[in-house]
Parts: C-alpha cells; structure tokens; sequence
C-alpha cells in the first residue's frame, strides 16, 4: 500500500495488519485504509498495539492517549477508535464524516460472522487463500452457535472451496462444493463439484462418482458440455497471449496456473 500525498511522518517499522497482510507506513495510509476497507476493520486494527505504533512511530502521542482510552471502553464501539485517526489530519470533510459514522454503525451492528467471511474473502480476492482457508474454517467451526441461515453457510463452503482450488487442492475443494450443495443443492454448487472431481479422479472413478451421487443426468451432460466450451476458450485466450520472445512451454505454463486460479471464483 503507497500513498503519493503524505504530509505525516513516515514509520522506519510498518504496522503489520496480520488478519489481512496490510503494511502501513503513515498516517495518511492508515485512513485510506480505514476508509476504504470498514468491513475488514477487526481487533487486529483497532487494538493497543495500533496505539503504541502511532505513539513510538509517528510520535503522535496526544492521538495514541486517545487510542488507548478507546481500546479500554468496555462497548469496544469502533468509533472511538476510528474517527479520532481521521480527526488528527482532517482527513474528511464534516459530510464525509458524518456517512462514515453511519456506515461504522451499520458495519458494527452486523454479526461477527458474517464480517469475518468479508475479510476471508478478500483475502483470497488477493491471492492469500491459505490465510482466508483458515478464517472460513474458523467460521464453519462455530456454525453451531450461530444462527445466519443455510444460505450463509452454504455460501462459505462455496468460497472455502474456491479457496482450496486456488491452492490445486481439488479433493479438499469438491469436498466443500458438495457440503454447500447438501446445504442448498444449487445448479452452481453442483456445477463446480462435478467441474471439480476430474482434477483428481481417473476416469473411471469419475463415473462411479457421479453414478453413487444420483444426479440428475441432465443437469450433469449440460455441466460438462459448459466445462469443454470453457475448456476450449481458455486454451484459445492461453494460445493467443503466447509472447515469441518468451519460451512458449514456460509461458503456457504461467498462463494455465493464472487460469486455475481464477475458475473456481
């Protein structure tokens, strides 16, 4: 993360925001990012160790008191936290201020759960799927306590899968389509089981596969005649961005992981 614009002081030492690999260097970073990204905003953020940094790396030591007292209201409202930071540089106007407070307090009063599955997926929005594995499997392992509905559920088993194909770790990935499709049983779920299990079943196992799940034989045909048609055009893009100057082998091999890694999305 840059921002061209800093007039603050510039940390020698980031602050590390662990949960979703952010670096921050100034002050005016960590309100592009706040500002940018409410949803991601967790305990990680608004925390003592935020406090300390903006004391002993920026000097900003009125600002970082204020912190501190925030971090130890027993509400924990976000707010406290948060508006100060933007207050010290006037880095809102009096309007952009006002919307923010109200989004805060609509970010705040949403479930746990459900904020946390916004952080994991844009962790794997940016590549960092074993980090967002890790926050989607957190949330599955509470689902007995929660109450946001199947389709909640269903959805974080879909990303979840999508997340271990990104990793090519394809049985691990249809396992989690197809506990989403229990959920729900949507085309699209079922869709990205059957696209999933010829990664890493032979042929053979492939049929019996579909054979012991009963599905609809219909359903299956046109799934796999969408997965050839997607097949082709992947190989047709692959082939056409092809560089002469570069080793057509090393390059086809490039191109095919950037392709897997987004077909599952």
């Amino acid at each position: 993360m840059s921002f061209d614009l800093c007039t603050e002081k510039k940390a020698e030492h980031p602050f590390f925001i662990e949960s979703i690999g952010v670096r921050i260097y100034t002050i005016e970073e960590l309100c592009w990012f706040l500002h940018n990204n409410l949803y991601l905003i967790d305990r990680s953020v608004t925390s003592a160790a935020l406090a300390a940094w903006i004391r002993d790396e920026l000097g900003m030591k009125t600002l970082a008191r204020k912190l501190m007292d925030a971090v130890e209201r027993p509400d924990r409202d976000a707010s406290y936290f948060i508006v100060p930071i933007f207050q010290e540089i006037g880095y809102l106007s009096p309007e952009e201020m006002r919307r923010l407070r109200e989004e805060l307090t609509r970010v705040q009063v949403q479930p746990e759960d459900q904020r946390a599955k916004i952080r994991a997926d844009y962790l794997v929005s940016g590549g960092r799927s074993a980090a967002a594995i890790t926050a989607y499997r957190k949330i599955l392992d509470k689902k007995a306590e929660g109450n946001l509905g199947t389709s909640f559920y269903a959805s974080v088993w879909n990303n979840l899968g999508c997340a271990y194909a990104q990793q090519f770790r394809f049985r691990d990935a249809a396992d989690a389509f197809l506990t989403g499709w229990k959920l729900v049983q949507t085309r699209e779920l079922m869709r990205k089981y059957v696209s999933t299990l010829p990664l890493f079943l032979s042929e053979e196992e492939y049929r019996e596969k579909l054979t012991s799940l009963g599905a609809d034989g219909m359903l299956i045909g046109k799934i796999q005649e969408y997965n050839a048609s997607v097949a082709r055009e992947a190989e047709e893009k692959i082939a056409s961005r092809l560089n002469p100057a570069e080793d057509p082998a090393r390059e086809m091999e490039q191109l095919k992981a950037e392709y897997r890694r987004g077909a599952f999305h």
